[in-house]
């Protein structure tokens, strides 16, 4: 089933609202004491440690908190009651756990208690050893959320991501399904492999992928390190050609691009797709059974904007890589690649629908 949805994304109602200036409020605390966290390294093992301050001010638990997640000691962001359902959302490049701000508030206004992760390579997450192979590999990504649902003691949770964020939510709804309760997808069905990378695009479609190639050049990844927030601003331009965002919600999510090894796993992630760089070998089992493009069963809605200027599938190509409940809604309304920051109440309204499906 399709449907296409108007979501104004300046209009929100009643407590939500509420919630919404709170959340937000305590969120931009993130820049300020980003470096601090980011350079200190948790020695408390798989135990929670604040690292900044609160999310929501609106709730009691709702802080910026570390925690080590296999390889990582990862960032994230927990709000809403530690007995609720978990819906953990997942950011995409070149974006943050900002693009979630609105959205997690209003899943907390609906009992959910939200985690909203920084990927590796982003904000305050880093890597645990310097020795660590600096990978961007899909596989490694939906590891390390598996990793933090175990090191956070979550069974099972409603995954929903963009970019990046959705990719990895197929893997893990695809390998791990016991794991995802529900899937949220925008763009639908984003797993890959090298070997179908390989295949040449029309020249169109080629074209819009034009910073993967800069990427496999070493100017590209120069270029990258040194105008990496330029880059960034350029990619939400054209990826979003309708958000009309301001210079002061582009800084709050600009702030986790100076991670230390955020260049290292972009560049990576990216060179990866086209074989140009190699994976880490103990992935090998599970980007094999990722390469079969295997059939998700979770149940699962996927959402498209209809002004996404980002490469993206069309509906009909992935329909049937979704053997559970599926439903997919196309959000009106200039809404582009960014979807969940654009279309805040369409995003959570899909978490929630979604959740659903599975009862």
């Amino acid at each position: 089933m399709s449907g296409k949805i108007n979501y104004n994304r300046r209009r929100f109602l009643g407590a939500a609202a509420m919630t919404l200036a709170g959340s937000e409020l305590a969120f931009a605390g993130f820049s300020n004491s980003k470096s601090s966290a980011m350079n200190q390294p948790n020695n408390t093992g798989n135990k929670p440690t604040t690292a900044g301050p609160n999310l929501n001010s609106n709730h009691s638990a709702g802080t910026i908190k570390q925690v080590n997640a296999g390889e990582l000691n990862t960032g994230y962001a927990e709000s809403g009651p530690a007995n609720g359902p978990v819906a953990i959302l997942l950011h995409g490049w070149p974006y943050d756990i900002y693009s979630f701000t609105d959205a997690a508030a209003l899943l907390v206004a609906a009992g959910y208690r939200v985690i909203v992760p920084w990927l590796r390579g982003y904000g305050t997450t880093t890597f645990l050893s310097d020795k660590t192979f600096r990978n961007g590999q899909q596989a490694a990504l939906a590891v390390d959320i598996i990793n933090l649902m175990d090191a956070l003691q979550i069974k099972t949770a409603v995954i929903a991501g963009f970019d990046w964020g959705a990719r990895t939510a197929n893997i893990i709804a695809a390998l791990w399904p016991e794991r995802c309760r529900a899937m949220v997808s925008v763009s639908g069905y984003l797993i890959g492999s090298q070997e179908a990378n390989k295949k040449p695009l029309p020249p169109a479609a080629e074209l819009s992928w034009w910073y993967q190639f800069y990427f496999a050049t070493e100017r590209g990844r120069a270029g990258y390190d040194m105008y990496r927030n330029d880059f960034a601003k350029l990619i939400w331009k054209t990826a979003s050609p309708k958000w009309n965002f301001d210079d002061a919600t582009f800084d709050k999510t600009a702030a986790s691009f100076t991670n230390p090894d955020h260049v290292a796993i972009v560049i990576h992630n990216y060179r990866w797709r086209l074989d140009l760089a190699d994976g880490d070998p103990k992935y090998n089992d599970l980007e094999k059974k990722l390469a079969g493009a295997p059939v998700i069963t979770v149940p699962t809605i996927t959402l498209e904007g209809d002004a996404n200027g980002a490469p993206h599938p069309e509906p009909a190509a992935y329909a049937k890589k979704f053997s559970g409940k599926y439903l997919h809604r196309t959000i009106n309304g200039g809404i582009g690649h960014n979807l969940p920051q654009e279309a805040p109440a369409a995003f959570a309204d899909a978490v929630k629908e979604a959740d659903n499906l599975n009862k």
